[in-house]
């Protein structure tokens, strides 16, 4: 899954990645190292601009609110928990097909965290003792440093409690898909603890390779038979995963020392 994730970089360099044709200076997002659910994310979507003679797409930079809301909701209630969308399901599932087929977008970010369950832990429940897991964290991040762009649908949905001029009226929602997480060996592993990203979670955030992102922004195709491949996982290898503080768990913590990789996991937390 993806419940957390680091995005540092800033519109400037995204413009640069990502060919960015559009983005509002009044949208930019400070670098958030922590990012959690109903937060305000970056998006890279390709979508005509609003009463432009162009009727063409433009790549544009967007900010959406991360936990999707279908257009067809009554309300936005349920959107903190449809932060994630299954890659293997996503085009029957009502709440997405529609977003799958037409509305896809890219959610960079610099990685994301997972946390497994220390093994003294596990044991302990095993033994049936009433004592909480205590999780490590692991920021998992492309090896060679590059972007992670996650696959993403994002959706608008039109708030009828408020008049048409009011600049609540519409919310911009996004999804981010998972996939099955990667069986065969990182591409740098930690000295000690998980050796593949399946050993921390079953499930991981769909990365695309950059070969994709043009196939997967083109809102022109919108055959789910023709989209379902671009749903691959990517190449094993290319991840990287490592030990950080306990601190990323409470989401009120927030800056760059939450990537600082320990030498291992903290104490009671082994793997």
């Amino acid at each position: 899954m993806c419940g957390r994730y680091a995005a540092s970089r800033g519109p400037e360099d995204l413009a640069g990645i990502f060919e960015i044709e559009k983005w509002e200076p009044e949208e930019t997002l400070e670098p958030d190292y922590n990012v959690a659910p109903t937060k305000e994310v970056y998006a890279v979507l390709d979508r005509p601009v609003r009463d432009a003679d162009d009727p063409r797409p433009v790549r544009q930079l967007r900010k959406l609110k991360w936990g999707l809301v279908p257009s067809w909701s009554k309300t936005p209630e349920g959107a903190a928990r449809m932060i994630n969308a299954r890659a293997e399901t996503v085009h029957e599932k009502p709440s997405y097909r529609r977003a799958f087929a037409a509305r896809r977008c890219v959610i960079p970010a610099d990685g994301y965290y997972e946390w497994v369950t220390g093994e003294q832990e596990r044991d302990l429940e095993v033994e049936g003792r009433r004592k909480r897991p205590r999780k490590q964290p692991y920021f998992v991040l492309p090896a060679d440093g590059s972007v992670f762009a996650m696959a993403g649908l994002y959706e608008f949905w039109r708030d009828r409690t408020l008049p048409d001029d009011h600049p609540r009226a519409w919310w911009a929602t996004c999804s981010v898909l998972t996939t099955e997480a990667e069986t065969g060996p990182l591409g740098v592993a930690p000295e000690e603890g998980p050796r593949s990203l399946a050993e921390i979670h079953p499930r991981m955030p769909l990365m695309l390779t950059p070969d994709r992102w043009d196939a997967w922004l083109d809102p022109s195709r919108t055959d789910p038979d023709e989209l379902r491949p671009l749903l691959a996982p990517p190449p094993e290898g290319l991840m990287r995963a490592y030990p950080v503080t306990t601190a990323v768990s409470n989401v009120r913590n927030n800056g760059p020392e939450l990537l600082k990789e320990l030498e291992g996991p903290e104490e009671g937390t082994l793997f």
